[in-house]
Parts: structure tokens; C-alpha cells; sequence
């Protein structure tokens, strides 16, 4: 990790800001999406299948961008974020939506942003200031407010909410390891190779786990939301994520998260016949203008290398 700092204006929405919000974007279709797909699908399955798929994905990127040689430190750190938003996040909330509703599930990753700002501080160097935490502090109180308000809280703590706690965790590490590796490798290319260093786990436990799957039996909105998760949730909304966490830092651009479970909520309603009202609407707002005050906020991150094609890459084309 590089030494040289930048200071990022606290008055200005950035280019990482941006790539975050559309991370973001993407992201937020998948609980709702999972809960569709393990409806029908072997939750088993759902997780390592879709690291699967797009571990598949990944190599074929690697080839046609140029294969970049990794040393010792970085394959470690791979594996953590392999750990988190590979393994760890897709299986326990695969396993926690099998008995939960989606909107249970957004009362729970609403402390996400939380975590990933505090792994950011442990593996990341960063040093956000008490603004920032006073911002993000209150739109975590704003989101928990709103989905206990909109339905989403059920009573009683169960095992799911065990599973999910676990996913919180465990994301917010892959989230902060892989955006302060993204400062090297770039975006793209940490979660492709966060996949890839994955794929002797994930290619295996799917085959196992699609054994006792009769294709035929299952509909196509279970197989399109596991498509969906598959190639977008876990592969191409990366590539805008981990640029954005590396360009604008991941505590300050990770808080852009305080608008998922809005946006998830909002998805639920539409594929899954929950009512959202006027009250959601106005908690909305709420929740981004915490997020907007949190991106100005001044921040000491560390400097950012901007994705670049290996050399190769000319040569193949």
C-alpha cells in the first residue's frame, strides 16, 4: 500500500462517487433477486454458482486484458476478499433468505456501510473524520428507522439473522480489502482475480450442488435472477464498485451504501408485491442527503492507480 496521500475536496461529488452510486445500483437488485432464485433453486447452489459463473467470466477478462503477475501479499489479500464478497456474503444470505423475506434481510445490511467504513480503518489506512462519522451515523439511524417503519423488522432474532450478520461482516472485509487492493491492481481486476483465486472452491461445490437440480423443473425467473446475481451482482457491478471504493476511498464512497436497502426495498415492491408508500419515498431522500453530506466530508485516502490494459492487450488485437 503506497504512502502518498490525497486530500479529496470536501465540496465536490467525484468521478469515484459516481462509479460507487452505479456499484451501488447494481447491487441492490440482489437480495430480492437471491430470495426469487433459492425459491426454486438449492441455496447452495445459488451462492458458489454464481462465483462460479462468474469466475468463468473472469478468466476470460484476464486473457483479453493480459495476465498480471502477482506476488505473494496481494494473492493473501485476494483471498480475504474472496472470503467476503466470493464466498461469505452470496452463501449466508442464500441461506438466510431461504427463510427470510428480502426486506427483513435490508433491516440487517443496513449496517453494512458501517462495517465496511470500520474495516477500511483497520485495512485500508484510512482516517475518516468525525463529520464523516456524524453523517454516516445518522443516515445508518435513518435506514434502520425506515425499514422498521416500512415492515421490515419481524421480531425475534433468529439463526437468519445470524447468517446475515455473518454476510455484514465478512462483505464489509472483502468490500475494504478489495477496494484498497483496487489502488494497485485496478477494479476489474481485483474481483477477477478475487474470483479466479476462488474458482477451486466454488467450481467444485457447485457441481455437487446442481446434482440434484432438474432444470426443466425450475422456472425462468428463478433462472434469470440467478443470472442476474451471476453475472452482474457478482462480476460486472464489481468493476464499478472497487474503482469507485480505490478512486474516492472505501469509507467515504462505501457510505453511498446507506442507499441499498432504499433501492432494495424499492425492487421488492416491484418483483416481489410488497407496498411501498409516500412515507418510503420521503425516507429516501433522507437517506441520500445523508450519503450526499458524508461525499463532502474531507478524507485522507491513499493514492489511486486508475485501470490500464496490460501491454498485451494491443498485441491480441
Amino acid at each position: 500500500m503506497r504512502d502518498k496521500s490525497n486530500v479529496i475536496g470536501k465540496n465536490r461529488i467525484t468521478g469515484g462517487f459516481l462509479l460507487g452510486a452505479l456499484g451501488v445500483l447494481a447491487f441492490s437488485l440482489s437480495l430480492p433477486l437471491t430470495r426469487l432464485a433459492v425459491a426454486e433453486l438449492n441455496p447452495w447452489f445459488v451462492a458458489f454458482g454464481r462465483a462460479a459463473v462468474a469466475g468463468t467470466l473472469a478468466l476470460g477478462y484476464l486473457w483479453i486484458t493480459g495476465w498480471q503477475r502477482l506476488n505473494r501479499a496481494q494473492v493473501k489479500r485476494l483471498l480475504l476478499v474472496g472470503l467476503g464478497v466470493v464466498v461469505g456474503f452470496p452463501l449466508f444470505t442464500s441461506l438466510a433468505l431461504t427463510v427470510q423475506t428480502a426486506s427483513h434481510g435490508a433491516v440487517v445490511i443496513a449496517v453494512l456501510p458501517a462495517a465496511t467504513a470500520v474495516w477500511a480503518v483497520l485495512r485500508a489506512g484510512e482516517r475518516p473524520t468525525r463529520r464523516f462519522w456524524l453523517s454516516s451515523g445518522a443516515g445508518l439511524l435513518a435506514v434502520l428507522v425506515f425499514v422498521a417503519t416500512a415492515g421490515g423488522l419481524s421480531g425475534g432474532f433468529e439463526v437468519a439473522d445470524l447468517l446475515l450478520l455473518a454476510a455484514v461482516v465478512l462483505c464489509g472485509l472483502g468490500y475494504a480489502e478489495g477496494g484498497a487492493l483496487a489502488r494497485d491492481l485496478g477494479g476489474a481486476r481485483t474481483i477477477c482475480w478475487a474470483l479466479v483465486v476462488s474458482l477451486p472452491l466454488t467450481l467444485p461445490a457447485t457441481v455437487l450442488a446442481a446434482l440434484p437440480i432438474v432444470p426443466g423443473a425450475v422456472s425462468w425467473q428463478a433462472w434469470a435472477s440467478f443470472g442476474y446475481v451471476s453475472m452482474v451482482s457478482m462480476f460486472l457491478g464489481f468493476f464499478a464498485w472497487y474503482a469507485g471504493l480505490a478512486r474516492g476511498g472505501v469509507a467515504r464512497v462505501g457510505q453511498v451504501q446507506l442507499a441499498q436497502p432504499v433501492l432494495g426495498l424499492g425492487w421488492a415492491a416491484l418483483l416481489l408485491g410488497e407496498e411501498i408508500g409516500v412515507f418510503t419515498a420521503g425516507m429516501a431522500v433522507l437517506v441520500l442527503l445523508c450519503v450526499v453530506l458524508t461525499q463532502r466530508s474531507r478524507a485522507i485516502t491513499p493514492s489511486v492507480r486508475v485501470d490500464r490494459p496490460s501491454p498485451q492487450v494491443a498485441q491480441r488485437f
